[in-house]
Parts: C-alpha cells; sequence; structure tokens
C-alpha cells in the first residue's frame, strides 16, 4: 500500500494542540489568538475564558464569521453572559469547548469551506 501525506490546502489549519501551544501548519504560538481560513491574529489580549468581556466580541466579529469556536484551555469555561450575548444579537453562533476539540472542530469546518472562525485562550507564564 502506498501512503502519502495530504496536507489541506486553501486554509489555515491546526496541526497540534499542547497544554502551552498551539501549532497552525508549522509555527507554534504560545500565546491566545484568532484563527480564520485566511488569516491568524495573534497576540489576542486574553489569558483566560473569565477575561472575556463584551468588548472582545468586536475582535472576533472582524474576521465576518458565520460561527464562531471559543478554545477555553485545557478544559472548558464558560466566559460570561455578557460575551456569549455579544454573538447571539448578532445570529452568528458561538461554541464553548477545549483547545483540542476547539481544534477539532475548527479544522473540519474550515475544511468543509465554512467561515468560522476560533478563538484559542492560551494561559501565560
Amino acid at each position: 500500500m502506498d501512503l502519502s501525506l495530504d496536507r489541506p490546502e486553501g486554509y489555515l489549519f491546526v496541526r497540534r494542540v499542547d497544554a502551552g501551544s498551539i501549532t497552525l501548519i508549522d509555527r507554534e504560538l504560545g500565546r491566545s489568538f484568532l484563527l480564520a481560513p485566511d488569516r491568524v491574529v495573534e497576540n489576542w489580549p486574553v489569558d483566560a475564558a473569565s477575561g472575556l468581556e463584551a468588548g472582545h466580541v468586536e475582535a472576533l466579529l472582524a474576521l465576518q464569521p458565520e460561527l464562531v469556536i471559543l478554545g477555553t484551555g485545557h478544559r472548558q469555561v464558560f466566559p460570561a453572559a455578557a460575551f456569549m450575548a455579544g454573538f447571539l444579537r448578532r445570529n452568528i453562533g458561538i461554541e464553548v469547548m477545549d483547545n483540542a476539540a476547539a481544534a477539532r472542530t475548527y479544522n473540519l469546518l474550515a475544511g468543509e469551506g465554512r467561515r468560522v472562525v476560533a478563538g484559542f485562550i492560551l494561559p501565560t507564564g
């Protein structure tokens, strides 16, 4: 049997998730970031789900998502209702999960050509 590496083309994808970093294609990021199929916004100023506020919604919406995936670290932590409501008022779906699940979900949806945006929260220090 012939085996070959099949790399997704046409979108940015998550290759690996660790406790303190996430690897996009071949680049490791150690700080929170936003990810869309066509771009990465590095150094998103969030280090815990509890720190998310209504003002953080705009950074995600600027990437024009139809759906937002929020990775909250090594475990699922729901942010404040005000943050979640910022998406629901605009009819944008939002799903909250741990980073590993968020990466798998993002990769699947981006691979289907969906306009998904993921926010990954990584701890500082």
